[in-house]
């Protein structure tokens, strides 16, 4: 008897296992209509969009052309099969159904290149074979920034507000868990007297209340945006925004991966210029999805190469590096591997990296996380309205957001490599990074005062230096010859510099002290 129960039971078990529901990205291999869209770009991308293009030089491409419709149509009309989520710069879409429906489709649909199940058990479960906890949360102006004051000076955003770049005529999107009461907290009010938000989305609900969902996203957007005299001012409290939910918090499932994506897309389609995330994924309820710290290598995460693409498109993509540094997983979640996406560790008041703030470096040796801001005891609005403080990657990401648009505002010429580079060169740490900070902490006053004192012809960082010297040419019809000198006056280099031919390498050279010669003035140059 007991075998016969026994056999029962396995029995019972092996029919649980195949009707267990899995998840599953479905990739296409072609798109329709591919040259009426790149003929019509407007029927793809808003104006602004197409604007942020042209400034940075990004072509419009294949990648712009949305997902077929048809192709989606046909497979939503096959039983047991349930879309999730859609993606046209992976071409894919998110599906969830049993094993057995989701194989039966290749066979069927000549427009199927192939399948990527989330589960790592299944065969042919990845694109690439390569544990883990996972963390979420991840005209001159005086402003009486109360609490506020050591987040914002600590970056020297300050300086950038009594210049008056405060974000404005900048988009940005956050993408969170929800936004509670953002439409009611008078702390928030300007935003909504000024028109400052563009549009919401929820891509969990398929609605545009976001408003009910989750405290999370409120906390965050305040470091951005807050204003409460004498207690908070963000670090862009004029800039305009997209909020955008795709975080589900009651459950962890790859599908939040597509929906952020999804968002990242329409960020990238109205036109935005930064989109800040907190949040992060490593773990999901079904352990036999969660990501293996192998895959943290810029490449393999579907939310991952979704960032990738974002940056692609001219964008600037801000995530929280994780809150798993005290944990026996200490490192980073996706999409903060991502190469471009700058990920941000959190520091104290005091500039002391925080024990919670993640690890890298990424999987493939890289330097993670990028930079650092205040994220430990960081000066937030609550949900009721109130000022207070809390902790997490989760508010370093948004204040290094909006001190970053602030910045951009000044200097809307340049590209998103640009400026994240700014951004990384004027880190205390820049010339030895290590896993915890990364390049550490940046000066922002330093980038704008440095831009001023040169005229703002150009800019030579970083210095001291190990392996380059870059030139930031804020003219792009500027161009001029430099002469690089060692200490007995020897001319080691002479090289032309424009604003496409930016850099002097000098890794080959002895370490020491060198003259820098330029129409303009002559510098000293520390070689490390």
């Amino acid at each position: 008897m007991k075998k016969l129960i026994f056999i029962f039971l396995l029995l019972g078990v092996n029919v649980a296992m195949k009707a267990q529901i899995e998840d599953a990205w479905l990739y296409f291999n072609t798109k329709e209509n591919v040259s009426n869209y790149l003929a019509n770009p407007l029927t793809m991308l808003t104006q602004r969009a197409i604007d942020r293009r042209v400034v940075q030089s990004i072509a419009i491409d294949e990648l712009d052309v949305p997902i077929s419709q048809n192709f989606i149509d046909q497979i939503s009309a096959v039983s047991g099969i349930t879309i999730m989520a859609k993606s046209k710069w992976l071409n894919a879409i998110h599906i969830r159904g049993t094993e057995a429906a989701i194989r039966n489709l290749k066979p069927n649909f000549s427009f199927i290149d192939y399948i990527d199940f989330a589960n790592h058990n299944l065969a042919n479960a990845r694109i690439k074979t390569t544990e883990v906890n996972a963390n979420k949360w991840d005209t001159e102006i005086s402003y009486n920034y109360g609490g506020s004051l050591n987040q914002v000076q600590m970056l020297g955003v300050d300086t950038l507000h009594q210049q008056d770049y405060t974000g404005n005529g900048m988009i940005i999107a956050v993408i969170d868990a929800g936004f509670t009461n953002v439409n009611t907290i008078a702390a928030f009010s300007q935003l909504y007297a000024n028109n400052q938000i563009l549009g919401t989305y929820d891509y969990v609900d398929r609605e545009e209340d976001v408003y009910t969902d989750h405290f999370h996203g409120t906390m965050v957007l305040s470091t951005i945006t807050g204003f409460v005299d004498g207690q908070i001012v963000g670090t862009a409290p004029d800039a305009q925004f997209y909020l955008f939910r795709s975080e589900d918090a009651a459950t962890e499932n790859p599908v939040e991966e597509s929906y952020w994506v999804e968002a990242a897309e329409e960020a990238d389609r109205l036109g935005v210029d930064i989109i800040s995330t907190s949040l992060g994924y490593t773990t999901y309820d079904n352990t036999d999805y969660s990501h293996t710290y192998a895959e943290l290598d810029g490449q393999t995460a579907f939310m991952t190469r979704g960032a990738e693409i974002a940056f692609s498109r001219g964008m600037i993509i801000v995530n929280a590096a994780g809150n798993e540094g005290s944990s026996a997983w200490h490192n980073i979640g996706v999409p903060a591997d991502a190469p471009s996406v700058l990920a941000i560790g959190a520091v104290d008041a005091n500039e002391t990296i925080t024990g919670f703030s993640s690890w890298g470096p990424s999987a493939d040796g890289r330097v993670k996380p990028d930079v650092c801001a205040k994220g430990g005891g960081a000066t937030v609005v609550n949900t009721s309205g109130n000022v207070q403080t809390a902790s997490g990657t989760s508010f370093a990401c948004p204040i290094m957001s909006g001190a970053i648009a602030s910045l951009w505002q000044a200097f809307p010429n340049k590209t998103n490599t640009e400026i994240i580079q700014l951004v990384k060169e004027s880190a205390h740490l820049y010339n030895n990074p290590n896993n915890h900070e990364g390049y550490g902490i940046p000066n922002f006053s330093q980038i704008l005062n440095v831009a001023q004192n040169e005229n703002n012809d150009f800019i030579i960082y970083p210095n001291p230096t190990v392996g380059n010297i870059h030139f930031l040419v804020f003219n792009n019809e500027l161009s001029f010859a430099a002469l690089l000198f060692d200490a007995s006056g020897r001319l080691i280099v002479r090289s032309t510099i424009d604003a496409s031919h930016n850099n002097i390498e000098i890794s080959t050279l002895s370490k020491g002290t060198y003259i820098l010669k330029t129409p303009q003035k002559s510098y000293k140059i520390i070689k490390q």
